[in-house]
């Protein structure tokens, strides 16, 4: 059945769910201008040290499974300038994927005033559905786009019966299907981060995201949204470009 009768667990006992599990992390990330004001060839020696150690994260045995996405938001996000999107198996992951830039000299420049982290796992109201981009298997970073945010249901959601919810999600999901150039990755934050999802939409489109945005807009579910904010537009580029934007 796609509808989960008992998504609490309470009638039936569900046993708990310890398969492997890809964990995200979403991490902006700031450049003080005072490193604008440093000697050009010392900017250039800092940037070529610090692309190093972001690049170098993903250098890992395949089993590891370290992904790593780089993006832009200079000029789309005035509270951050890149973003790294960064897929591990192991939370450790992402912990030495930071010490990597707080060793280098342009970190002591780099404050984090956002940073997400998130666990995939199966919808449990579009499991049937092709190409819903709620499945196990995550295709990151396809699009030269990445819209993102955090995204928080009023209590009143979880007090629906589990019929309400999946009627709601199957109009939801209905508005959205005919804008075919947007993939919705979404990823669950319940205990391990301070909002309920990420979802990051992919593509190669602003404008279709931005109309698909306003049509959801109109449906029932989004009565149900708590909090959807800060939004994030993020450019894809490689770790070079981004540097190039910086400085």
């Amino acid at each position: 059945m796609m509808v989960d009768l008992d998504p609490s667990g309470q009638v039936t006992q569900k046993e708990p769910d310890r398969s492997q599990r890809q964990y995200l992390n979403y991490a902006f990330y700031k450049l003080d201008a005072a490193f604008r004001r440093l000697p050009r060839a010392e900017q250039t020696e800092m940037k070529a040290e610090l692309q190093v150690a972001v690049e170098g994260w993903t250098d890992a045995p395949a089993p590891k499974g370290l992904i790593q996405r780089t993006y832009s938001t200079v000029g789309t996000r005035s509270g951050s300038d890149f973003m790294l999107w960064r897929i591990a198996f192991d939370l450790a992951d992402f912990q030495e994927a930071q010490a990597r830039i707080n060793r280098t000299r342009m970190g002591g420049y780099l404050t984090q005033p956002h940073n997400y982290i998130s666990m995939q796992k199966r919808s449990q109201y579009v499991n049937r559905i092709e190409g819903s981009g709620h499945g196990l298997e995550l295709l990151p970073g396809q699009g030269s786009y990445l819209f993102v945010y955090p995204f928080v249901k009023t209590r009143a959601w979880y007090d629906l019966s589990p019929h309400s919810r999946q009627g709601m999600m199957d109009e939801h999901i209905y508005a959205s299907g005919p804008f075919k150039g947007i993939r919705l990755n979404t990823s669950y934050s319940y205990g391990i981060d301070d909002q309920e999802f990420i979802v990051a939409f992919d593509s190669e489109y602003p404008q279709e995201f931005v109309d698909l945005v306003g049509r959801l807009r109109y449906t029932e579910a989004s009565l149900y949204t708590l909090s959807d904010t800060p939004m994030f537009t993020c450019i894809k580029k490689d770790v070079a470009g981004i540097l190039n934007d910086l400085a």
